[in-house]
């Protein structure tokens, strides 16, 4: 299978997916882990994608999602955003909306 279309195909399955480096329990950044922190503190279940232990995701999800850093946050196959986007989401209460409707 194609990369792009193995990205796809995660983005597709998981209502939630959070592209990042490393993992929930182990961020290897502080975007990282501040995106899934936001995410933890909403209660619902979300897939982790971990970039770096995935080199073709790293260099080819940015083609797929127009979007040139990391963590990239996908809610119901739709691009949220990075670290910024998702926080100020959180912060407003919005992430938290999102998230359950997405589970819902």
């Amino acid at each position: 299978m194609d990369i792009l279309e193995e990205i796809k195909q995660i983005v597709e399955e998981n209502k939630i997916v959070l592209f990042m480096k490393g993992n929930p329990d182990f961020p290897q950044c502080g975007f990282s882990m501040r995106t899934a922190e936001a995410l933890k503190t909403c209660e619902v279940p979300f897939q982790s994608v971990d970039v770096l232990a995935n080199p073709d995701v790293r260099t080819n999800l940015p083609k797929y999602s127009n979007w040139p850093t990391f963590p990239q946050l996908f809610i119901n196959g739709e691009l949220v955003g990075g670290c910024d986007i998702v926080m100020d989401l959180y912060e407003k209460g919005e992430l938290q909306t999102m998230t359950k409707e997405a589970v819902a």
